[in-house]
């Protein structure tokens, strides 16, 4: 049986050869406007070459993986979780790159998104060359490639054109470039006209201010998008470029791209996939910068380890719509990781071999630096959830408590522990969540309780480490409800209140194994 392409990754780094050819390097793209928070969503393009990329490499390739700041996209719209608001809506139509830090970090409000994805990227593994748009444009670097668009500029129309009805095609004089004013940095500017060579005369709607500018030195004069994506990449020989699927509609920016790509620029479109949109479990729609509705690879690093980060996309065919959850769906997706990585450790027997190398490359592609040394050390989420609760949040603790973890495993674990103990405080359920009472605290018990109780400290807690498992301890629990004539569930409320202070908690048994001897015995002293 061939294998080796049962991951969509693999399939797209086999499309690339395929269709590319054998070349000597492959040019992988991605890119974004920094206009707001670059949210999951954004992040799923990213992972998404960045898996493909890994794929070609796998594969002996050599790759450039470029991700595009489009910085010099103008200003248009200040995104609701932005402070300063009406400082930033003064700024509306400057290029992005000229629209100051509104919490005074960085040199723009551009950079100041910019610094936050290129510091975050390296915790899940992904190291792109970043291009910075605005600084290619002001240093004339697309000169050439703009004289091209406007010596066709009528093919240019009539490709945009191919896809519009009647009502949206365009009308009267159209140029395929706009310029930034060089008084009042504003894009509220209209050609004039084109001498055929390098020059473009323009004037300010705004500030009145009107001049001729040389291509090759103008700082201000920039593509269409529509045209600026594919001009791109012919000047850097792109080979892969996914996109969301607006654009790629029937009709939509690709298709038009494509076309420009090849009919004006002479390069062969990219090959593409479609990727779908990321919601937020409970929060209805898709997510925007520019609404303020966010969510961010800080917020998902808080929740999710690197790994299961990655697991997350790399689990996920690209054109699949789902949601980052922060509800109890996290316990499961931990589990499914869990088990991911039992198979591809071969401790867990996978259904047939085509599953085995399925769940095992997932799993190759999850990990932020390839395959560990060692299979990194298990504790079911939910059980880890309980175990750091009982250790307020100690995990050198909970570690202490685990004498057959190893060295090499504890800095994978360790992290777990972190994400676990945010999730419990900041995402889980109330009813999941639970401190133990402090020595002395009594709960308010009825007198056959307090005396159920004292025989479950007595009989079941003074003896714990006799129990060799949580089945034989469970039974010597339902003995003593039997004794006080109680049902059993009446005997674990008054438990719990007694521990916790509250109704129900973690499996009895369980819970009662996993906290310290003395300190259990210290809690129902009180009784």
């Amino acid at each position: 049986m061939d294998t080796k392409n049962l991951h969509w990754a693999d399939q797209t780094a086999e499309k690339i050869i395929r269709e590319k050819g054998d070349k000597d390097l492959y040019t992988c793209a991605s890119g974004i406007t920094p206009s707001g928070t670059v949210h999951i969503g954004n992040f799923r393009e990213i992972i998404s070459v960045d898996l493909v990329v890994r794929a070609l490499r796998d594969r002996g390739k050599k790759v450039r993986f470029i991700y595009s700041w489009d910085d010099y996209d103008v200003f248009r719209k200040v995104p609701l979780n932005m402070p300063k608001q009406e400082m930033l809506a003064q700024y509306l139509r400057f290029p992005i790159t000229m629209v100051p830090d509104p919490w005074d970090r960085d040199e723009s409000y551009a950079r100041h998104h910019e610094v936050d994805v290129e510091s975050i990227l390296p915790a899940v593994g992904i190291f792109p060359e970043f291009l910075y748009q605005a600084k290619r444009y002001r240093s004339s670097m697309y000169a050439d490639g703009i004289r091209k668009a406007l010596e066709h500029r009528e093919q240019l129309k009539e490709i945009l054109d191919k896809y519009r009805d009647e009502e949206h095609k365009i009308q009267g004089e159209w140029w395929p470039i706009s310029v930034f004013c060089d008084s009042c940095n504003r894009d509220t500017t209209e050609v004039d006209g084109w001498d055929g060579q390098w020059g473009v005369t323009y004037h300010c709607t705004t500030c009145g201010h009107k001049e001729t500018v040389d291509l090759r030195t103008a700082k201000g004069v920039k593509l269409g998008w529509r045209v600026d994506w594919p001009m791109r990449w012919n000047f850097e020989k792109v080979d892969f470029e996914p996109a969301g699927k607006d654009h790629h509609s029937q009709g939509g920016s690709f298709d038009t791209a494509k076309h420009v790509c090849k009919d004006v620029y002479g390069w062969d479109a990219p090959i593409t996939f479609r990727y779908d949109f990321i919601g937020i479990k409970g929060t209805p729609g898709k997510m925007s910068s520019s609404k303020g509705k966010v969510v961010d690879l800080y917020d998902i690093l808080r929740v999710y380890t690197p790994e299961v980060t990655r697991y997350l996309f790399a689990g996920t065919r690209p054109n699949t719509e789902f949601s980052i959850s922060f509800d109890l769906d996290v316990i499961k997706i931990y589990e499914d990781y869990d088990k991911t990585e039992r198979i591809a450790w071969g401790v867990e027997k996978a259904k047939d071999e085509e599953t085995y190398q399925k769940e095992r490359r997932i799993y190759e592609l999850s990990q932020v630096n390839g395959m560990p040394q060692v299979m990194p050390y298990q504790v079911p989420f939910r059980h880890l959830c309980n175990l750091i609760q009982i250790a307020d949040g100690n995990i050198d603790k909970v570690i202490a408590g685990l004498p057959d973890i190893t060295e090499a495993q504890l800095p994978v674990f360790r992290k777990r522990c972190e994400c676990a103990w945010y999730w419990i405080q900041e995402c889980a359920p109330e009813d999941f969540r639970f401190h133990l009472r402090p020595a002395g605290e009594r709960a308010e018990l009825s007198e056959a309780e307090i005396a159920a109780i004292r025989d479950l400290r007595d009989k079941v807690v003074a003896r714990i480490e006799t129990f060799t498992d949580d089945k034989s301890c469970g039974e010597a629990i339902y003995a003593v409800a039997n004794e006080h004539q109680m049902d059993g569930k009446v005997l674990f409320r008054a438990a719990y209140q007694a521990l916790v202070g509250k109704d129900q908690g973690p499996r009895l048994a369980n819970f009662l194994r996993n906290i310290d001897k003395n300190r259990l015995l210290e809690i129902l002293k009180a009784y």
